[in-house]
């Protein structure tokens, strides 16, 4: 099967995504669909059951394992419409229809796969082999899923907790692994060795006699240790990770995770270097483990894909990417939120992101995970937070319940956004009859979180025009910084034709290069948290952000040879890319000083 595109459409918030495999895949393009709402799939289930006259019988919460049977259910009908579609393009050949011709002109000028067409239908011949070549090489997109693998609540019946096994990630994990899907499930937020132990439990996620995988393992990391570490882990247990998807630590959309200044670059070439190294190592320890199973065992290592995401926001950062990292695919996610025919976006919430401007886009600290989150200023969801705010009951009513992670006050755990933990956490706190200021930074902190399980899938339930009376019509929204540069309405094809270098969708000219965004973006992050130990700076403090700057400092260097030995690859901007390194190396040097002075001022208290 020939190569189809060199980009893919990660997970995009809880809702953004859910129907996307069914808008891109039959034109050869990987999507991934979030498991954390089962009752968001149920309720769109139940839209495209009834919009392409299929049975359906509502699965209810009084039904055995309902979450894992919704998820099932849904990403069934998903793969059947996905396939019905593909098979339909497919057969149209000889009609050349519009979606049939559509396929191969969103495919990148370079394609084995178009040139390889063009060859064997300018040769004379019966329709039945063209048909036959159609079938043996044109491939469907991916249909992917993603579980973050932190978001793993218990669950009850009766008041009783139900076994591990019906916590919500191991539920999803469940709902994956007996779905018709062959595909792959990104697991992103870290390693839940409970969780990953739990895989061994479906034989799909295992290579059969011809050491194929039906169901891949993909990990979302920041950087090789981390992947090296959670590889091992998984081949002991006779799993391979089939992928691991590089997310930059900042310069992206959704939860950050950022590294310790260790930036997207150094963290590529790291990967690059030690490709083979790390596929070696790990097939040696899938042997083992494969073998005390009685499983079958691959004579040769798996494929194992380096990909990345975060950013990317031009065609030669995208062919740059590709050739110098070697990466088989590169992400494209925050563009897609602009376009209607690829994600599931409120009018509303798109003329927000196109209005957006670097300021509006912003890290911050509403995620009740207490993780940084990109959000954009004046969604919808907030504008609802800050209407309970005023009325004086901060939080959320938390209907759904999915990130309710918290047992500071409660057998149960409750959300940090919810109204009920907010009550409490707001009740201790008057309690400590701290000074004014104290006070309102600490209340501050704690009614800035939001329901983002909630407020990351309605967008879904208003396009489709669905009931919102539980979830309520607030949108959150997570964009990373690259929508600042992304002004208008977009379509799949102006995407796809700008990410292969055909056309250019942004008009603004002042747009840096996203290794330099990057590199801003970890700046700022480390002037926030010297800010935030100024009042509380220790030893430990200090050795973070030592080791901090010292590998952006690094990191700098990196780039500093990276693009001054280039020939060819950003000749236009390659000055300017200079210039902004040494600017970057200004700005830390006087951040160094800052933390000496910090060091200086506790030696001496």
């Amino acid at each position: 099967m020939l190569k189809t595109h060199s980009f893919h459409i990660p997970v995009m918030g809880i809702g953004f995504t859910i129907d996307t495999p069914l808008k891109v895949a039959q034109y050869g393009i990987d999507s991934v669909i979030s498991l954390v709402d089962d009752m968001l799939l149920e309720k769109l289930r139940k839209f495209y059951c009834s919009r392409y006259d299929v049975p359906y019988q509502e699965i209810t919460d009084d039904c055995e394992d309902f979450r894992a049977k919704r998820i099932t259910s849904y990403l069934d009908l998903v793969n059947d419409i996905a396939h019905q579609k593909f098979s339909a393009l497919k057969n149209s050949a000889h009609e050349k229809s519009a979606e049939f011709k559509e396929y191969f002109n969103l495919l990148p000028e370079g394609s084995s796969l178009k040139s390889e067409f063009k060859k064997i239908t300018s040769r004379v011949l019966h329709i039945d082999e063209i048909t036959t070549w159609i079938k043996d090489n044109l491939s469907m997109g991916s249909i992917d899923v993603n579980i973050m693998t932190k978001v793993d609540k218990d669950n009850y019946r009766n008041s009783e907790k139900l076994p591990v096994e019906y916590n919500d990630a191991h539920a999803a994990l469940r709902g994956f692994a007996n779905s018709k899907l062959r595909s792959s499930i990104i697991l992103s937020a870290g390693m839940n060795p409970r969780l990953y132990g739990y895989m061994e439990n479906f034989d799909d996620f295992f290579p059969d006699e011809t050491a194929q995988i039906k169901k891949k393992i993909v990990l979302k990391v920041s950087d090789y240790r981390s992947a090296f570490i959670q590889g091992k882990f998984l081949a002991k247990k006779g799993l391979w990770v089939s992928e691991y998807r590089v997310e930059s630590g900042l310069n992206c959309g959704g939860h950050s995770f950022p590294t310790e200044g260790i930036l997207l670059g150094p963290v590529l070439a790291e990967f690059r270097d030690k490709r083979e190294e790390l596929r070696q190592s790990i097939h040696n320890i899938l042997v083992k483990a494969l073998s005390t199973r009685n499983r079958p065992v691959p004579e040769d290592p798996l494929e194992l894909r380096i990909t990345a995401q975060g950013g990317v926001g031009t065609a030669d950062e995208h062919q740059f990417l590709l050739e110098h990292y070697a990466l088989d695919s590169v992400g494209w996610a925050t563009p897609f939120l602009l376009a209607s025919d690829v994600t599931t976006v409120d009018e509303g919430t798109i003329q927000k992101l196109i209005d957006a401007r670097e300021e509006d886009l912003y890290l911050s600290d509403t995620s009740p995970l207490g993780v940084p989150f990109n959000s954009l200023r004046g969604n919808t969801k907030d504008q609802e937070k800050k209407s309970y705010i005023e009325s004086g009951k901060p939080g959320s009513p938390c209907p759904k319940k999915y990130v309710a992670l918290n047992n500071e006050f409660t057998r149960k755990s409750i959300c940090t956004a919810s109204r009920q933990y907010q009550y409490l956490k707001i009740k201790e706190l008057k309690a400590e009859n701290l000074p004014r200021e104290e006070y309102r930074r600490k209340y501050d902190q704690i009614i800035d979180k939001s329901c983002l399980c909630v407020g990351l899938g309605t967008s879904a339930l208003l396009v489709n025009q669905l009931d919102t009376r539980v979830e309520g019509d607030g949108v959150s929204v997570c964009p990373g910084p690259n929508m600042a540069y992304f002004s208008r309405k977009l379509s799949l094809k102006e995407i796809v034709d700008h990410i292969y270098g055909r056309t250019n969708v942004i008009s603004r000219t002042d747009r840096p290069n996203l290794f330099i965004k990057e590199l801003k973006l970890y700046l700022d992050y480390l002037k926030n948290k010297i800010e935030e130990t100024r009042e509380s700076f220790s030893q430990k403090k200090e050795q973070y952000l030592l080791v901090f700057s010292e590998n952006l400092q690094d990191s700098i260097a990196y780039y500093d040879d990276v693009f001054s030995s280039l020939k060819e690859a950003f000749k236009d901007k390659r000055t300017d890319i200079l210039n902004e390194l040494n600017s970057g190396k200004e700005t830390l040097q006087a951040l160094k000083q800052k933390i000496r002075k910090l060091a200086l001022r506790q030696l001496s208290a």
